[in-house]
């Protein structure tokens, strides 16, 4: 046992490993073609996972400014590419907007509360900043990916619609708008889905950490609230920054609608 938390062996933390067997075995099963997938994933997971840890422990022990605020960015850039590539519809150019999105809305979020609401000494304590950014930036990540989804395919929906309105003289903002009020609607609702459930059909990660660490649970519970309210203002900030940063794909530079077969 370390820092009150009990370890967990070598050898067990491989066994548990085959409790992906459950999944392999289902898309086997059902001829899902995802056994690959899987497989990858898992393996994906342990490298990531314990990269991260041996970063952090170097982090935690060397840690400057500079070097916190490198650590962030790369994350930032990280987020960024699994988000264009969970991206299904075919828009160009997604990678600039999505990462300021990304950074802006999650970067900004995550110094507030960090600042604001458990302010750690120094400001820079990458114990506290880098898992709470890294919170917002997972959680930002996949609803910008969703939000843009659900918006080039709510305009796709209305091509017609849209040609009449750019032909009677609607800006491009003016027609495209319901398509991104659906855009930002559809983004925020797995994060209220989420708070709706937090502490009734779940316990969250964060509480759940913290309690296996041996904090008491009002306090875990203190801090997922704010958790859950810093990752609501940052999904919700980051799906309108990059509904309205992309929105134009769909416009040719003189403001006529492109439908999907002209683009």
């Amino acid at each position: 046992m370390e820092g009150g938390v009990i370890d967990i062996g070598t050898v067990e933390l491989f066994a548990a490993s085959g409790l992906m067997l459950v999944a392999g075995i289902v898309s086997w099963r059902l001829s899902l073609g995802q056994e690959r997938d899987i497989a990858i994933a898992t393996v994906r997971a342990f490298v990531q996972l314990l990269a991260m840890g041996f970063l952090l422990v170097y982090l935690f022990r060397y840690q400057s400014w500079w070097l916190v605020l490198a650590v962030l960015l790369a994350m930032a850039l990280c987020a960024t590419q699994i988000a264009v590539s969970r991206v299904k519809q075919k828009v160009g150019g997604l990678h600039l907007p999505i990462f300021a999105s990304l950074l802006s809305s999650s970067m900004v979020i995550a110094f507030v509360v960090v600042e604001g609401v458990i302010q750690p000494d120094p400001w820079y304590s990458a114990r506290q900043l880098v898992p709470i950014a890294g919170m917002a930036l997972g959680n930002t990540m996949s609803a910008t990916a969703v939000a843009i989804d659900r918006l080039f395919a709510d305009l796709d929906s209305r091509a017609d619609e849209m040609f009449a309105l750019i032909a009677l003289g609607a800006t491009p903002r003016e027609a495209a708008f319901p398509s991104i009020k659906a855009a930002v609607g559809a983004g925020i609702l797995p994060t209220l889905a989420t708070m709706g459930a937090a502490g009734i059909v779940q316990i969250p990660g964060m509480m759940s950490g913290q309690i296996l660490a041996g904090a008491d649970p009002v306090v875990a519970a203190k801090y997922q609230i704010v958790v859950l309210l810093m990752m609501s203002a940052a999904t919700t900030l980051a799906i309108v920054l990059i509904c309205f940063l992309t929105f134009r794909r769909r416009f040719s530079k003189e403001g006529y609608y492109l439908d999907a077969g002209i683009r």
